[in-house]
């Protein structure tokens, strides 16, 4: 069992930044792929970005590739996602989950997942 927890979230001009952390409890963190998605009001919830369980690859949506960026800290059971150069079409709240598989960019591969953490970003 994982329990994952978002923070970092707030409100922000467009073209600036914010980083967001999904700290996880347990001890098998590292064992873990990790991603995020977000879902903006009235829409699906889509893939952001995710990252390998060792860090060492990454992957990204098309919408946020060049500004985004996925890290992890297994020896602090964390993960992060550097927001830059943000857009008003970010905005929505952001989810971190846990699974088993990398790279994987659909909800249902996904076995943990946080509470969500709101990103707005005004024009």
């Amino acid at each position: 069992q994982v329990q994952l927890v978002e923070s970092g979230g707030g409100l922000v001009q467009a073209g600036g930044s914010l980083r967001l952390s999904c700290a996880a409890s347990g001890r098998t963190f590292s064992r873990y792929a990790m991603g995020w998605f977000r879902q903006a009001p009235g829409k699906e919830r889509d893939f952001v970005a995710a990252i390998r369980w060792s860090g060492d690859r990454t992957y990204y949506a098309d919408s946020v590739k060049g500004r985004f960026t996925i890290s992890r800290d297994n020896a602090k059971n964390t993960v992060f996602l550097q927001m830059n150069s943000l857009k008003p079409e970010d905005t929505a709240v952001y989810y971190c989950a846990a699974g088993l598989k990398f790279v994987a960019t659909t909800g249902n591969e996904y076995l943990y997942w946080g509470q969500g953490t709101q990103v707005t970003v005004s024009s």
